[in-house]
């Protein structure tokens, strides 16, 4: 069991070296792409562009740029009496 864990952080270390050094890296589990490791300095600039929140949404200043469009107004119809 040692051993392995030993194996384990020592595969992690070159993994994180191999990240901070080249970039992100993809893990594999049992031959299946299963997650990414990058750096903290490109995760941050990733988390500020995820996805807006509802609030920003509807305040018009989400990731996306969305914006809600405007009301149309109508003019009310003059009153007309049938006989």
């Amino acid at each position: 069991m040692r051993g392995e864990f030993r194996e384990a952080k020592t595969g992690f270390s070159q993994l994180l070296h191999a990240a901070l050094k080249n970039g992100p890296q993809v893990v594999m589990r049992g031959g299946v792409d299963v997650a990414v490791l990058v750096s903290l300095e490109e995760w941050k600039p990733l988390q500020n562009t995820a996805r807006p929140t509802l609030k920003e949404l509807l305040l018009g200043s989400g990731a996306l740029g969305a914006k809600i469009p405007k009301r149309r107004t109508f003019r009310r119809r003059e009153e007309v009496e049938f006989e």
